[in-house]
Formats: C-alpha cells, structure tokens, sequence
C-alpha cells in the first residue's frame, strides 16, 4: 500500500487535535472535538473544511467548452463566464467514472474540480478524449489547496477578509459562480458551491498559502461560533441534502440515468462518451435508481443493507446514519424501479438480522430556509 499524501493544512490540524482517517490517496481529519458539534455548527453557524483531496485541472484553448462537453455527460458550451456546472465522467458502457463540478473563467478556460480518489481516473480519461481537440490540459492537484466555509454565517466571514474592490462581487455571488481575487491577502479562486446543504464558500490557493488563510478564516468565524470540520461531519451534511458520494451512490456498476441525471443529456445533440448507451438506458427507464429512506425508529440502516418490501428484495441500502439536524434515521438506497415504491410506501430494512420499518421519502431530507 502506498503512503498516504497529507494535506498542505496538516500541521494546523495537528494543533486542533483531529483525528485523521485515509480518504482515497489522502489523509484527512475525520473529526476534531466532535462530529455532532461540527455538524450542528455548519447548520446554526458555520464550518470550516479542508478539501485539498479534490483535484483541479485545467482545461484550456479553442475548443474548450466542445471538449468538455464530449468527455461529460453535461453540455459545457452554454456555461455562461463566471458560472459553474455540476456533471460527470462516464465511460463508453455507461458506468461514472466520477461526478465533479466545471468553471468556466473564460470563453477558453474551464477548471475542472474532480473527487480525491478519482483524480487520476478522470486525468487519463480527458488525456485519451482530448486527442482530437485543440486543447490544452494542465493537472494542479498537488499544487493548490481547496478550504471551504459553510454555513448560513459563511459570508459574513468571508467577506470582510476579501480585498475592498472585490467584496461586493463576493457577496452577492450567486449559487454556481465563481471569481477570482485576494482574500486574505492571498490570491484565491473563490466559488459559492458546497456539499453539505447551507450556503458557502469554496476557495482554491496556492498551497503555501493555505495556513494562513486557514487560521484567518478561524479567526474571523470566532465570534459566530465556526468550528473545524473533518470529513464525519461533511458525510452526515451532504446525506441529510441528499448529495450522492463516489463509492456509494455512484459507481461503475451505475450510469447517471440510475444517478437521476439524464436531464444532463435529455436535450444535448452533441456525441459524448457513454450517449449511446445512457439513451438506450434512458429510453427504457433506469432498473434502478437513487431513493431517500427515513424511519422514526432509532436504529440506523447503514451502506450495504438490504431494503424489503415483504419478502421481496427490493433494493441496496448505499448510505446511512442518524440525522443530527432531523432527530431521526435516515438513508439513500438504489432500489428497484420495478416495485413501483413511491414517497409515502413502507419498506423493510434488514439490519444485523432483524427487519425494522422505513418510509420512502423524497429527497432531500434537510432543505435550508433561502
């Protein structure tokens, strides 16, 4: 097994006193004091994370946005300058390779924001499909750090910390956008995009940087309660907005139609890797797809469970816990479409060996008040 890589911040989580946990190639704090308390923080106040696992490549030249939006399943070419899209890799069967966001800085640059364990994946991929396009593609993954402040105080954090003439543009940022300046004295990409359900931020640096922007940000949050994050609490906030997690909910063995992304491609005409067969799928309606369940007991159904309807096996149970915010259980399942479940049905979750009664519920559970 090859050494794990630390993050460019993992001296200051040292001094926090996180725990760390391996997250794909990395190292990376799972928690600091308490995964409640961090939870409870991002949603009453606000979290800070460090998210230097995630990759970032560059895609740049003539034929950008056309070939991004070969190599995903999204058409990048209606991605207006400063705004972000939501996508994925496939491969040619059909299966995702990762899902991960795209800015677009200029009519001829894009920054391509892949997951920890899938960086190099989604790399080779875009190397291969880039052939026959005039692009150019740069991999800054060990380069730069990622940190996020998340929360409803996020802005009022951030903000003040960004040079005068850009602070306006920071906080009237809409969801998806994205810009560049100094915050903190530092140079930053700064975008309003997050995984855990609230308002935030996320910003790229130079890695050199991060340490200090890291305890700038802390310092600024003090007074509205901010609080460290590791990955625990980021699990618990992304499932109770009913975000899906690589290695869970996504795989190779799915494609995005099961993922509920076919809108992603329902009207694009241009060829993508994977169309021919996410339309066939598409057109004859996912096996399977991505299904919230809560229960009002206290057992929580975890990854790899099997969900019942009698004795009828009826899905895979991909993510679950207790939900701090909710006060109850709750969990994403692929389940299959053939059994017609719809939010409002009762199923069976088998958990160590006894049968214990969840609901089909829409997604997502928590949904914060704009």
């Amino acid at each position: 097994m090859s050494e794990l890589s630390n993050s460019p911040l993992h001296a200051e989580h040292e001094k926090l006193g996180a725990t760390f946990t391996a997250f794909g190639p990395w190292n990376m704090p799972l928690k600091y004091a308490n995964e409640l308390d961090e939870h409870r923080a991002v949603r009453e106040a606000a979290g800070l994370f460090d998210l230097s696992h995630m990759g970032e490549i560059w895609v740049t030249g003539p034929d950008a946005a056309k070939f991004l939006s070969y190599a995903l399943i999204s058409n990048l070419e209606t991605v207006k300058v400063g705004k972000a899209k939501y996508s994925m890799v496939a491969a040619e069967d059909g299966g995702i390779i990762d899902d991960l966001i795209s800015y677009r800085f200029e009519e001829e640059k894009f920054l391509v924001v892949p997951n920890a364990g899938n960086t190099q994946a989604v790399w080779e991929a875009f190397q291969e499909r880039a052939k026959d396009f005039d692009v150019q593609l740069k991999n800054e993954s060990q380069d730069v750090a990622m940190i996020a402040v998340q929360g409803p105080k996020a802005a009022e954090i951030l903000v003040p910390l960004v040079e005068d003439n850009k602070q306006d543009a920071v906080y009237e940022l809409g969801y998806y956008a994205a810009t560049m300046g100094k915050v903190a004295r530092k140079f930053a990409i700064v975008a309003r995009t997050g995984y855990t359900g609230e308002d935030g931020f996320e910003l790229i640096v130079y890695n050199a940087d991060a340490p200090e922007l890291w305890n700038e940000l802390l310092r600024a949050g003090e007074e509205y309660g901010i609080k460290p994050c590791g990955l625990a609490a980021r699990d618990s906030l992304r499932l109770e907005a009913g975000m899906p997690l690589y290695g869970n909910e996504l795989s190779r063995d799915i494609t995005p139609v099961e993922a509920g992304m076919s809108r992603a491609f329902a009207k694009k005409e241009a060829d993508f890797v994977g169309a021919k067969t996410m339309r066939a799928r598409a057109a004859e309606g996912p096996q399977q797809v991505i299904t919230g369940l809560e229960s009002s007991q206290r057992r929580a159904a975890r990854s790899g469970a099997e969900v019942y309807v009698g004795d009828t096996h009826v899905g895979t149970v991909t993510s679950g816990q207790p939900s701090p915010t909710l006060g109850h259980p709750v969990a994403l399942a692929l389940l299959d479409t053939s059994a017609g479940l719809e939010p409002g049905a009762e199923v069976e979750v088998d958990i160590r060996g006894k049968r214990y009664p969840f609901t089909v519920t829409a997604l997502p559970f928590y949904k914060r008040d704009k």
